[in-house]
């Protein structure tokens, strides 16, 4: 079976912040990519209708996953409706049989907004329930056995929704590809006015920037990094499967 690897986030842009740079090193490593924003970005615009923008930002997640050689996965959801409900876990499980990944990227469990939290518990049980024949999906994909190993990516801010920091079981060297990761994300062009706006960023591209060299600094050894925590793995791999730290040793430094 070839290798492959699914990120699942919340909405156009959020892989590029938290998990591009270990997608990016993953592909270098010969594992197909795969990108999915479970969200479609309806609300990221203070002056754009809802149809005009959700429009642009597919336009510009297509782009953004193109620019690393990575799948699209189409959004099946409006931003805020992120639920953990049936409908969305069987479009989220059927793209986890159809890509049949060995390795699933998503947020943190824990982060500073319901969509990313939500986005998690979606692609966790969606991976769990891969080999379920019992568990209908939409559209209809037969059930997969692979081991599958998920893997937390840090929150925004690298802390908890209470302010707690949120340290990483290891880090992955993203120097050599920060840069990518800043014209992957320089592609989400309708995202620059509405974070400045949203959020108090001076600028989203260097929030990018600034973010991985903080986990950089937490990390002790890397100049920028992002930071990974492997979830338990019952029910879904070998209790001693690490394939991301496997095939990235050269640029793995554990906490």
């Amino acid at each position: 079976m070839a290798k492959s690897v699914l990120a699942i986030a919340a909405h156009p842009d959020d892989i590029e912040f938290f998990m591009s740079g270990t997608l990016m090193k993953l592909g270098e490593a010969g594992y197909a990519t795969h990108y999915m924003n479970l969200a479609n970005g309806c609300c990221g615009t203070t002056q754009y209708d809802v149809e005009t923008i959700v429009a642009m930002r597919r336009t510009e997640a297509m782009a953004a996953a193109h620019s690393i050689g990575a799948t699209y996965h189409e959004s099946i959801c409006n931003d805020l409706e992120v639920f953990y409900n049936r409908e969305l876990l069987g479009l989220v499980a059927a793209t986890v049989r159809q890509v049949e990944p060995q390795i699933v990227l998503t947020h943190s469990p824990a982060d500073y907004m319901e969509d990313h939290m939500n986005a998690c518990r979606l692609a966790v049980t969606a991976a769990f329930a891969r080999g379920m024949p019992n568990f209908p999906v939409q559209p209809h994909c037969e059930p997969t056995s692979q081991p599958v190993t998920v893997y937390h990516a840090q929150p925004f801010s690298h802390r908890d929704p209470l302010g707690n920091p949120v340290i990483p079981d290891f880090f992955i060297d993203v120097g050599d590809v920060v840069e990518r990761k800043t014209a992957m994300l320089a592609e989400h062009v309708s995202q620059k006015r509405w974070l400045d706006e949203s959020q108090g960023h001076d600028s989203y591209l260097q929030t990018l920037r600034d973010l991985d060299a903080e986990c950089g600094r937490m990390s002790t050894t890397f100049d920028y990094a992002e930071g990974w925590r492997r979830r338990l793995h019952l029910g879904y791999c070998g209790p001693d499967d690490n394939p991301l730290a496997d095939a990235l040793s050269g640029c793995v430094h554990f906490a």
